[in-house]
This record gives structure tokens, sequence and C-alpha cells, in this order.
């Protein structure tokens, strides 16, 4: 059975790359080096056994990232707002393989990276899903 956090990935991808008109579709699993901003880029993932007596499940934490090279943060403060409207409470379908129960925003942290010029947004999910 392919892993839950793929299919999740893969429809998160595709959400944000219809849902974000802020990033223009640059949604990235891996940026390229000549990168236009602003952009989201897929972070880290977290993958929790959720299992009871008749059920496979898992939680799972995901990590997003949007960075911005406008001054000050309303750009990306823009970004991490369509990336909540997006994706929380959303109804997601992962396919045959697995029952999605829920995705909610669980929290948005927005800082200036140290280069003084790139604005970056940290926003973390966790998603409820189980094998069917």
């Amino acid at each position: 059975m392919a892993d839950p956090s793929l299919a999740l990935q893969g429809v998160i991808y595709n959400r944000l790359k219809a849902d974000c008109p802020s990033v223009a579709g640059r949604v990235y699993d891996r940026p390229p080096q000549a990168v236009a901003f602003p952009y989201i880029g897929l972070g880290e993932s977290q993958t929790v056994d959720d299992s009871a007596d008749c059920i496979d499940g898992v939680e799972i934490f995901l990590t997003l990232h949007a960075w911005s090279r406008v001054g000050g943060q309303v750009e990306v403060k823009t970004v991490a707002s369509e990336i909540r409207s997006s994706l929380h409470e959303a109804e997601l379908d992962l396919g045959p393989a697995w029952h999605f129960h829920l995705i909610e925003h669980r929290s948005t942290n927005v800082m200036n990276d140290p280069d003084g010029v790139t604005a970056h947004a940290v926003v973390t999910l966790r998603a409820l899903i189980d094998a069917r």
C-alpha cells in the first residue's frame, strides 16, 4: 500500500496551484534555483500512527513555506492566508486507497529572513487519514 502522505501531498500540490492566485501556480516540492517570487514550497511532514482495533489510521503534520521578496510582510501574509483558505477544513479526495477525515490549519509563523530582503511564512497543517 502506498504512503498516505504521498497521496495527500499530491492533492495539496494541485489544490494550491489552483487556489492561490498570488503565486500564479508557483508551488514546488523542490524550487528551481532561479525561482520567481512569491512562491510556495512543500516542506516537512511527519506521519504518526493513529490506528485503533479496526482502523489503520495516521495523523499527518505538514509544513508549507511561503516566500516573498516584496518589501515587508503583506505579500507573504497574503500567500499564507490563501494557503489557509484553500486547505483548512477542506474536503479532499485521496483516491480509492485512503479515507480522508479532515485537514486543519494549526499555525502560521511569519518572519523576515536574515538576508533583509525575503519574508517567509511557515504554515502548519494536520490531517487525519485511514486506509479503506
